[in-house]
C-alpha cells in the first residue's frame, strides 16, 4: 500500500458521550437500517471528498465503471465490497478518500441492448428524425430479429442509447447505495459523457502527434455478425466442430502433395504451401511450385520454422487469411494477398483475377456470395469430382478464435484500422531510433504492487506474448468517435494517410456532423472536400483513461493534481490483459508513470457447479433480492469472507452467518452499553483506561489490543479477509466467555468495594465495544453505525480507526491468556450442569477442579469471576496436573473432578 494510515490516539473518545439523540433502544433490529443510514450519510456528506486536502492526505481509487447494459449480478457485489472495505479503512485512518463512480455505457453491449429493448437498428444512411419514438418501449430479455428491427439514423440510435443508459444508471446507483458503498456521488462520470469524450479524443490526438497511434491497411480479426474488427485482448478460444480434408496439390509432373485442412473453402485464397525447414519429407520441394486443385493456381513451396512437423501431413497451405498463423507467414515470407472473404463472412462476388482457368472460374462463380459453410460444400464436391480429395472428411474438434461477445468463429479480413502502440511490435520512430516499449511496460509491471502478488505473472505473460499493436477502432455506432477527417482530392479519392485534426479546445467533436476548419458542410463527401472518420474507439480505449476522466485531467487541473497518480485500481482477474494493461499503456505514453501504485485483483464468483458466474453463461444471481432478504451487512460479510485473487462459491449460508453476526453486534452492544445508562438510555461510562482494575478485564483488553494490531496490518496489506477473521473470532469469544463471566459484576450491587469492580467491568465492556465497532465498521457499516448512534454523535465512518495504545494502557501488560483460562473453567462447570441435566442457574455448593500447572496462577487471578458466572457458592478445590499429563479431551486441560450441586432455582409461575 502506498500510503500509511495515520496513528490516531483513541485514549479519549472523539465525541462527548452525552451529546446524543438516540440512547440504547428497548429492542434492536437490522431491519430498515439501509434506508435510514443511506439518507443520513447523504444528508451529512459523510463520504464527500475534501478538495482542500493535499495529495499526501488523499487516498484515490480508480473505481471500475460497471457496464450499464442490463443488470448487476452478485459478482459485482463481491468485488465492489472488497474495494469499499479498503475505502472505509483508509477514511478511518485519516485519509481523504477520493472514491468516484463511473458508468461504462458505450460500445457493443449497449447497442445490442438498445436494439432489443426498442426494436431498432442503426442505418447511418438514413436522415435524423426529430422527436423519434421507437416501436417498442422495453422488450427486456427478448431478442428481436434484425429483420423485425426498425432502421433509424445514427443520431436517433445514439439518442436511444443515451436514454436507456440514464435509466439503467439510476437502478445501479440505487443498488450500490443499498449495499452501502461509501462512494462520493458528486463524483460520477459516463464513458460516453462529454468529459470522457474530450479526454479520449485529446489523448488520441496526442498519441497521434507522437507517432504512438497510426493507421494501417492490414489483415485483422473480424466478427461477421457485429461487423467490427476485434482486438487480441477480446479473443476467446473455443472448441468448434469441423472436419479434416486430405487434399492433393500437384507437382509439375503430376505427383500429388497432400495437405490436411479444416477450411477447404479457402483453397482459392492459397498463396503457398509451408513446411518446417528440417522436415526431410519436403526438402526436395522447397523452392519449387505446385498447382492447387480445382482452381489450378501455381503457388510456391516454402520453409518456415512455425510449421509443425508432427501435425497432419506436416505441410500446410497458407491462405490469406485462414488464421493468425497465415498472417504471420504472409508477413514474414512477403507473400501476395488473395482475399476472398468479405466483411459479412461471405465469398466475394467477383471472380479473382489470379484464377485464369475457365473451369476453375466456373467453380468460383458458384461460390460468389455464399457463406463459408455453403462454399465449403461446393469446394469439397469439386475436389471429390476431380479426384483430389483423398478419402472422406474426418470429424474433429478444433480450437477457434471467437469474439468474446460473439457466437460465430472470427474471420480475418483486410481493412483500414487505427492502432495504438503497446509493445506488441517493434517500433522504429520517425527519426530512425528504436524504442523498446515492450520492455518499458514490463518494467512498469514490476513497479506495480499487485494484491495478491501472484497476479503479477499474468500481466507479464500477457505483455510478453503480444503479437501485434492494440487495435483501437471499431465499426460500430455508439461510442467515442475518432476526431479526424480526411481530404478528398479533385478526383474524388480519399487520402486516408493525411488526416485533418482539430485543436484540443474544439473537443469533443463528432466528425460525422462537425466540419473541419477551412471547409463547409456542403463539401462533405464531395471532390475537393472532406469525409469524417466513420469509426468509433474501442470501449477499452476510453475505459483505459478512467483515472484521467474521473480525476478531471483536462477540465479540473487542481483536482487532478490531488488524485493522480491514484493509489489503487480494484478489478477482476479476467481483465488484467485489457483494462489494467491498457490503462498502464495510456498513462505510460502520456505521463511516463504508472496510473496507480497498487492493483487489487478480485477472484470470480462460482456457481454451485464451480463454474464462473457470468451473464453469457446465464448462471448469475441478481443481488437486490439477496440484499432485501438477508440485509446488506450480511451480503457484505459473505463477500468480504473471500480473499483477493481467490475464487469463491456463492453461499447463502455465509450470508446467514453474516446476518447473525450483525444482530449479535446489536445485542451485545445493547447489553454492554445498558450498564450504567441514564434514564434516557444514554451510556455514561467514562472510557478512562485507569478505571480498568480487574485482571480479567485487563486480559480481555490485552487480547483485543493484539487483534487491533494484527487486523490493521492485514488491511494495510489488502488482506481484508484476515482482518475480518481476527475481529470475528475475538468477538464471539468476547460474547461467549467474557460477557458471561462479567455480566453479574457489571450489573453491580451498590457497596463501595463492588462499585470499583463494577466500574472496571463497565469500562472494559465499553472500551471493547467502542473498539470492535470500529473494527467491524468497514464490513458491516449499517449495524455499526446504528450502535454508534446510541451513544455518540456523528457517524462511526467519520471517526478514527482503533489503535492498541489505550487498550494496552488499560491492560497494564496483563497476559491475554487469563481470559481463555477463565473461559475454559466456566465451560467445564457448565458442561457438568449440562450432563446433570440441570439449569445453568443451579448453584454449585462444592467443586474440585483439575488444572494444568501452567494455568494455575491464571485461574487464581480470575477465580472470582469464574465463581460468579458459574454460580459457585461454596469452596473451590484446585488440583494441579503436570502439563504433560493433561487430558487432551478437555478444554484447556481444565476438568471437574467432583461437584456438589444445590437445588435448581424454582421455575417461575406461568401466572
Amino acid at each position: 500500500m502506498s500510503t500509511s494510515p495515520a496513528n490516531n490516539d483513541l485514549a479519549v473518545p472523539e465525541y462527548p458521550l452525552t451529546a446524543t439523540v438516540a440512547g440504547v433502544p428497548d429492542r434492536v433490529s437490522t431491519d430498515g437500517l439501509e434506508e435510514k443510514f443511506d439518507a443520513q450519510w447523504a444528508q451529512d456528506g459523510t463520504y464527500a471528498f475534501d478538495r482542500t486536502a493535499t495529495r499526501e492526505q488523499v487516498f484515490a481509487i480508480d473505481t471500475p465503471p460497471p457496464t450499464v447494459s442490463g443488470s448487476l449480478h452478485v459478482g459485482h457485489v463481491f468485488s465492489y465490497t472488497h474495494t469499499d472495505v479498503i475505502a472505509r479503512f483508509m477514511r478511518m485512518n485519516g485519509k481523504k478518500v477520493f472514491y468516484p463512480m463511473g458508468w461504462d455505457d458505450n460500445g457493443l453491449p449497449t447497442e445490442r441492448r438498445v436494439q432489443n429493448y426498442y426494436g431498432v437498428r442503426c442505418d447511418p444512411s438514413l436522415p435524423y428524425v426529430e422527436g423519434y419514438e421507437p416501436p417498442l418501449q422495453g422488450a427486456e430479455g427478448k431478442s428481436v430479429k434484425a429483420a423485425d428491427q426498425q432502421p433509424i439514423s445514427r443520431r436517433n440510435f445514439v439518442e436511444l442509447c443515451e436514454r436507456l443508459t440514464v435509466e439503467d444508471e439510476k437502478q445501479f446507483e440505487a443498488l450500490w447505495r443499498r449495499l452501502g458503498l461509501s462512494v462520493d456521488w458528486e463524483h460520477t462520470y459516463q464513458t460516453i459523457g462529454k468529459r470522457a469524450q474530450k479526454v479520449a479524443q485529446a489523448a488520441f490526438l496526442r498519441n497521434l502527434a507522437r507517432g504512438e497511434a497510426y493507421q494501417a491497411q492490414a489483415p485483422g480479426l473480424w466478427d461477421v455478425t457485429f461487423q467490427t474488427a476485434v482486438a487480441q485482448a477480446e479473443l476467446e478460444a473455443r472448441e468448434y466442430p469441423g472436419h479434416y480434408h486430405r487434399v492433393a496439390f500437384h507437382q509439375s509432373d503430376g505427383t500429388p502433395v497432400y495437405i490436411e485442412t479444416t477450411r477447404p473453402e479457402l483453397l482459392a485464397a492459397c498463396v503457398a504451401l509451408i513446411a518446417h525447414p528440417d522436415d526431410e519429407r519436403y526438402q526436395h520441394l522447397f523452392g519449387t511450385t505446385v498447382t492447387s486443385p480445382v482452381f489450378n493456381v501455381e503457388v510456391p513451396v516454402l520453409a518456415h520454422p512455425g510449421a509443425e512437423i508432427d501435425k497432419g501431413a506436416g505441410i500446410a497451405m497458407c491462405c490469406t487469411f485462414g488464421d493468425l498463423t497465415d498472417v504471420q507467414w504472409w508477413r514474414e515470407l512477403q507473400l501476395p494477398t488473395r482475399s476472398i472473404i468479405r466483411r459479412d463472412g461471405r465469398i466475394v462476388a467477383e471472380i479473382p483475377e489470379w484464377i485464369k482457368d475457365e473451369a476453375a472460374r466456373a467453380v468460383f462463380s458458384e461460390l460468389e456470395g455464399k457463406t463459408t459453410f455453403s462454399a465449403r460444400k461446393i469446394v469439397v464436391d469439386a475436389l471429390r469430382d476431380a479426384g483430389d480429395l483423398d478419402g472422406e472428411p474426418k470429424a474433429t474438434q478444433r480450437m477457434t478464435n471467437f469474439f468474446e461477445k460473439g457466437d460465430k468463429p472470427l474471420e480475418i479480413v483486410t481493412s483500414r484500422q487505427w492502432y495504438l502502440r503497446n509493445g506488441g511490435r517493434d517500433w522504429v520512430r520517425a527519426d530512425g531510433s528504436a524504442r523498446d516499449l515492450r520492455g518499458e511496460l514490463l518494467a512498469a509491471g514490476e513497479d506495480l504492487e499487485f494484491h495478491p502478488d501472484f497476479m503479477r505473472v499474468r500481466y507479464a505473460n500477457w505483455v510478453s506474448g503480444l503479437n501485434g499493436d492494440w487495435l483501437i477502432s471499431r465499426q460500430r455506432f455508439f461510442g467515442v468517435p475518432f476526431p479526424v477527417w480526411y481530404p478528398v482530392d479533385a478526383a474524388g479519392e480519399t487520402h486516408w494517410d493525411a488526416p485533418i485534426v482539430p485543436s484540443e479546445d474544439e473537443l469533443p467533436i463528432d466528425p460525422s456532423s462537425h466540419v473541419p476548419a477551412g471547409y463547409t458542410a456542403q463539401q462533405r463527401g464531395q471532390a475537393g472536400g472532406f469525409v469524417g472518420d466513420p469509426d468509433i474507439m474501442d470501449t477499452w480505449a476510453t475505459s483505459s483513461l478512467t483515472p484521467q476522466i474521473a480525476g478531471g485531467w483536462l477540465d479540473d487541473p487542481e483536482l487532478f493534481a490531488k488524485v493522480f497518480p491514484m493509489d489503487v485500481r480494484p478489478q477482476g482477474q479476467d481483465i488484467i490483459r485489457t483494462w489494467l494493461f491498457s490503462t498502464v499503456v495510456r498513462s505510460h505514453l502520456e505521463f511516463g508513470e504508472l496510473p496507480w501504485s497498487d492493483a487489487a485483483i478480485s477472484g470470480w464468483i462460482l456457481d454451485p457447479d464451480r463454474k464462473k458466474m457470468s451473464k453469457s453463461k446465464g448462471n448469475v444471481v441478481t443481488p437486490m433480492g439477496l440484499l432485501l432478504e438477508h440485509g446488506s451487512d450480511a451480503v457484505r460479510y459473505w463477500a468480504a469472507s473471500a480473499r483477493l485473487g481467490t475464487d469463491a462459491a456463492f453461499e447463502v449460508g455465509q450470508m446467514k452467518i453474516g446476518r447473525r453476526l450483525a444482530i449479535k453486534i446489536l445485542n451485545a452492544s445493547k447489553l454492554a452499553l445498558s450498564y450504567g445508562a441514564d434514564a434516557e438510555g444514554i451510556s455514561t461510562i467514562d472510557l478512562d483506561p485507569a478505571a480498568v482494575t480487574v485482571p480479567l478485564d485487563r486480559a480481555m483488553l490485552a487480547g483485543l489490543a493484539d487483534v487491533v494490531d494484527s487486523a490493521t496490518a492485514a488491511l494495510r496489506a489488502y488482506d481484508h479477509t484476515r482482518a475480518l477473521e481476527l475481529a470475528e473470532t475475538f468477538f464471539w469469544a468476547f460474547c461467549d466467555d467474557y460477557v458471561e463471566l462479567v455480566k453479574d459484576r457489571a450489573y453491580g450491587a451498590g457497596d463501595e468495594q463492588l462499585s470499583a469492580l463494577t466500574q472496571s467491568a463497565r469500562t472494559a465492556l465499553a472500551l471493547a465495544i467502542d473498539t470492535m465497532l470500529r473494527l467491524f465498521a468497514p464490513y458491516l457499516p449499517f449495524a455499526t453505525d446504528e450502535v454508534w448512534s446510541w451513544w455518540r454523535q456523528g457517524s462511526i465512518h467519520a471517526t478514527a480507526w482503533p489503535t492498541s495504545d489505550h487498550l494496552r494502557a488499560a491492560a497494564r501488560d496483563t497476559d491475554p491468556a487469563l481470559l481463555s483460562v477463565a473461559g475454559h473453567a466456566l465451560a467445564a462447570l457448565r458442561r457438568t450442569k449440562s450432563e446433570a441435566k440441570v439449569s445453568m442457574k443451579t448453584p454449585i455448593l462444592d467443586v474440585s477442579l483439575a488444572v494444568p500447572t501452567s494455568a494455575d496462577a491464571a485461574l487464581a487471578a480470575v477465580l472470582d469471576d469464574v465463581r460468579s458466572a458459574g454460580r459457585v457458592t461454596g469452596p473451590v478445590d484446585i488440583a494441579t496436573v503436570p502439563d504433560a499429563e493433561v487430558d487432551a479431551s478437555t478444554q484447556g486441560g481444565i476438568a471437574v473432578l467432583a461437584v456438589e450441586l444445590g437445588e435448581p432455582p424454582a421455575k417461575r409461575s406461568a401466572n
